[in-house]
């Protein structure tokens, strides 16, 4: 296996100091397509780096980013909805949150600016999607795995020009059939180039080994975290050309 090299990268939304996480394959050739973790609702935990360590595995730059800031990462349900309220209540603040957070990825030495794609997980998928809302430069693709499809109702909605896919269990109490069909009209309206991939009898956080709750609607599926991480990989390599 390739040497891997992964360092902490520092960067800051106005005077908050975010802490991230960078991976990359030792021999990976300049200007590689960087690739940015949003975080589930927990902050940049192990699960989130080792995502990125995933995607320097395929060959890309991996960013876990910190939206919360200072590294934030909860211990408790409790703490987990704190910090996530402090942005899903206040898109705004969160768009400026991820604005930076794109700027960042685009500043990693080696990055090439122009070819980002943003990932995320649960509250890191809509980050993800909000992403692709704003418009930001450099990002060509954005994805979100049991996401959140809430739109940010922060005035009218711009053209989206980054492709948008969607991992999506269909039995997932946090983004009913309902919702998941309302999002795909807000993304056709956007003429985005979109993609909702629905599995069935699939609930909340299919793609973490820890969550095992199926009374609250939150269970890890092996088979469908494999099946939605080979879509991904397939949606990299549309996005990127590579």
């Amino acid at each position: 296996m390739p040497a891997m090299h992964t360092e902490t990268y520092l960067y800051s939304d106005g005077e908050q100091r975010c802490e991230g996480f960078v991976a990359r394959e030792a021999a990976l050739a300049s200007p590689a397509p960087v690739v940015v973790v949003c975080h589930h609702w927990w902050g940049r935990d192990t699960l989130m780096d080792s995502h990125a360590q995933r995607m320097a595995r395929l060959g890309y730059i991996g960013f876990a980013a910190d939206i919360y800031g200072g590294h934030a990462v909860a211990k408790t349900p409790d703490e987990a909805s704190a910090l996530m309220s402090g942005f899903a209540n206040d898109r705004a603040k969160l768009r400026q949150r991820l604005r930076a957070i794109v700027a960042a990825a685009r500043r990693i030495p080696g990055a090439d600016g122009q070819k980002v794609v943003v990932i995320g997980f649960c509250f890191g998928g809509l980050c993800a999607f909000d992403v692709a809302r704003d418009g930001c430069e450099g990002v060509v693709g954005v994805a979100g795995f049991h996401a959140l499809f809430a739109p940010p109702q922060l005035g009218e909605q711009k053209r989206i020009s980054a492709r948008v896919l969607a991992l999506h269990g269909y039995a997932d109490p946090m983004a009913t059939p309902d919702a998941m069909v309302a999002f795909a009209k807000e993304m056709t309206d956007a003429g985005a180039h979109w993609e909702i991939d629905a599995y069935g009898n699939t609930v909340h956080a299919f793609t973490n080994p820890d969550a095992n709750d199926r009374a609250q609607g939150m269970g890890y599926d092996e088979r469908i975290a494999n099946r939605a991480f080979n879509r991904l990989e397939s949606f990299l390599r549309e996005c990127f050309g590579r």
